[in-house]
Order: C-alpha cells, then structure tokens, then sequence
C-alpha cells in the first residue's frame, strides 16, 4: 500500500513537472563573463561574487565590456537580451570592487522589480511573448 502510495506520489509529481514547461526547462544561475581587460574582469569578479552572495540566481545575466583608451571601459549588464545596467569604468580605478558591490545590488533590485511587473500584467488577450 505505502509502495503504491510512493509510485502514485512519483507519478503525479512527474506529470506536474513536464505539464508546466516554458521557463521552467531553461538553466538558471549563470552570469556570463564577455569583459577583456583586467579591469573588466576584476568587476565581472566582484560582481559575481556579491549576487551569488546575496540573491538565489534563478536568473542568467551577460556582462559585457567595450574597452576604450581614453574613456575606460564601458560595462553593461543583459537580463533577458535587455539591458538594465550601464557604467563606465575609468582606466585607474581604485574602488572597483565597491563599485562592482553597488552594481551587484542595482542590478539585483531590477529584476526583481521586472520579475514582479511580469507577474502583474494583464494577460488576458495575448501571451507574455506576443506583448
């Protein structure tokens, strides 16, 4: 009886996974690293480093790095193929890591305000991907 109870139990927890679908098939928690210079690393690093300490990364995200002599280098930050940070990095950064900290926690504070803005909308007519 606790045997059919179990294979019952397993069953209906497969069907409930395989029914659900979407966004829940894909991987989550990486941060991908496409900076080149050392500074881009170092913040890639920091980075990295604050949002696997702080949040459970069920998100991925894309940093990015275009280095420019005199400018520094220009980072940003893709959630969903969007971009939801953007900063430049003076060549002779000293602070970096904090600078990366803050970055960790902005970035952190829009998703969950776009997670939640997702989950309000009217979706009534059309699905989420057709807005």
């Amino acid at each position: 009886m606790k045997r059919l109870l179990r294979v019952t139990v397993l069953a209906l927890a497969l069907l409930g996974n395989t029914a659900r679908g979407g966004e829940e098939d894909e991987m989550m928690g990486f941060i991908v690293d496409y900076t080149v210079s050392h500074i881009g690393h170092d913040f890639y690093n920091s980075f990295a480093e604050r949002l696997r300490a702080t949040s459970r990364l069920d998100f991925n995200l894309v940093v990015r790095e275009r280095p420019d002599a005199r400018w520094g280098s220009l980072v940003t930050v893709e959630f969903q193929q969007r971009l939801i940070y953007r900063r430049f990095l003076p060549p002779n950064t000293v602070e970096l890591k904090d600078v990366a900290y803050e970055a960790a926690d902005l970035v952190r504070a829009e998703i969950v305000q776009r997670k939640l803005q997702s989950l309000l909308q009217d979706t009534t007519d059309l699905e989420r991907d057709e807005l």
